[in-house]
């Protein structure tokens, strides 16, 4: 059995102080033994964050890096930098960092090899718009986003890596893919996985569904066969998502 895997992603809300408020409020709303939860939050609220984590069950992940070890990249944030502060897990490729940030599925890739150099877990994102899925194209670009995600990524790797799927066109929107649309795209990366290295690969990846997941919804999703966790976007910054830990 693969170990689920609930994350959130605070975007970019909370300061530090308001970030420990949030940690100990949900402190004892989360605890599950038998699921990693993650909070990864904007990179200013870290040092707090793990602070306010010690001794609980919860790993602290951030938004966002860079792929070079360090120099003139004014704003960037190195992976070693996360490392030496106890980050567990960044997030890889959000379509808000595609969208807005110019991210790409090529530089999508070197973040993801730079993050394992560093022992970091990646939660690699993708998706597909409303116009792809209207076009019938899904899998074919989520197939896509996969394979270039994990060029030169070795099986040992992706095996420790995690893949999030968010539908672009059901983030913060209200929309929510149907448990079975959501179960079909995560069986299609599994077996793009299986193509990529083998069986026992595919077999060994984590693959968390993101888009609206909320604590009325996440226990269908991750009933599935091929949803193992959820990446958790505005419910991570309430009281439910302790619900959605424990679905």
């Amino acid at each position: 059995m693969r170990r689920r895997i609930i994350a959130g992603n605070w975007k970019m809300n909370k300061t530090p102080s308001e970030a420990v408020a949030l940690i100990n409020e949900l402190k004892d709303l989360v605890v599950n033994d038998a699921v990693d939860v993650v909070y990864c939050v904007p990179a200013i609220d870290i040092p707090a964050a793990v602070e306010a984590t010690k001794g609980t069950n919860v790993s602290i992940g951030a938004e966002n890096m860079y792929y070079e070890e360090s120099g003139a990249f004014t704003g960037e944030i190195a992976p070693a930098m996360l490392d030496d502060l106890g980050v567990k897990y960044v997030i890889i490729g959000h379509s808000e960092r595609r969208e807005y940030f110019a991210e790409t599925d090529e530089t999508v890739n070197k973040k993801v090899l730079k993050a394992f150099e560093h022992n970091i877990t990646p939660i690699i994102c993708c998706g597909e718009s409303l116009t792809q899925r209207e076009q019938g194209i899904t899998l074919d670009w989520i197939r896509m986003q996969i394979k270039i995600a994990f060029q030169n990524v070795t099986a040992d790797q992706a095996k420790k890596a995690v893949i999030a799927y968010e539908p672009i066109w059901a983030i913060g929107t209200g929309k929510t893919a149907t448990a079975d649309q959501a179960q079909e795209v995560c069986a299609g990366i599994r077996a793009v996985i299986c193509e990529i290295y083998d069986a026992a690969t595919a077999d060994a990846i984590r693959i968390q569904y993101g888009g609206s997941m909320n604590a009325g919804n996440a226990a269908e999703l991750l009933a599935k066969p091929d949803i193992d966790g959820g990446l958790i976007g505005g419910a991570s910054l309430k009281p439910d998502f302790g619900k959605i830990v424990n679905a």
